[in-house]
């Protein structure tokens, strides 16, 4: 078990977004739930609480009601290998849900998303201080990261 954990709070429809992010994630499943009983405190049969896995990381998500919404504050990140996992992630999260800049996206559940290509950061970090400046202003005008686009501003 891992020692800790992200816990997301929905009003009342956390069993559609870890179904939502199950179809997504190619090594995802639902651990443990726990449903409301006779005494409530929501519907007789309703989720109640959930253990799910996506990646190899575990999250506990709640039904909890309308007191709390997502916030930008806190996002997932998401690492990609490659441009066609930018894309089918950045379409999949982003059905439904509103496209941010520098690869951030909120989806249809309000929760906040970063994908990010592992080469992103690598451009960023290189030792010359002109090309990774190229890499940041050709960045800070994308929506989805765009892995050419960066490789181009980085060769100049």
């Amino acid at each position: 078990m891992q020692k800790i954990s992200p816990f997301l709070w929905f009003n009342d429809n956390a069993e559609q977004a870890i179904q939502h992010y199950l179809s997504i994630f190619r090594h995802a499943k639902i651990i443990s739930s726990t449903r409301c009983g006779d005494a409530g405190p929501g519907p007789k049969g309703a989720l109640m609480t959930a253990t799910f896995q996506l990646e190899s990381v575990e999250f506990m998500a709640l039904n909890g009601g309308p007191h709390f919404r997502f916030t930008e504050a806190i996002s997932l990140l998401v690492r990609c290998e490659s441009q066609n996992e930018v894309d089918y992630l950045w379409e999949q999260l982003g059905a439904g849900g509103q496209p941010g800049q520098c690869g951030w996206l909120k989806d249809k559940f309000g929760l906040s998303w970063q994908i990010v290509p592992v080469v992103l950061m690598e451009l960023l970090q290189d030792r010359d201080p002109e090309k990774a400046a190229r890499v940041m202003q050709a960045m800070l005008q994308m929506g989805k990261i765009d892995i050419s686009r960066l490789q181009q501003a980085y060769n100049g």
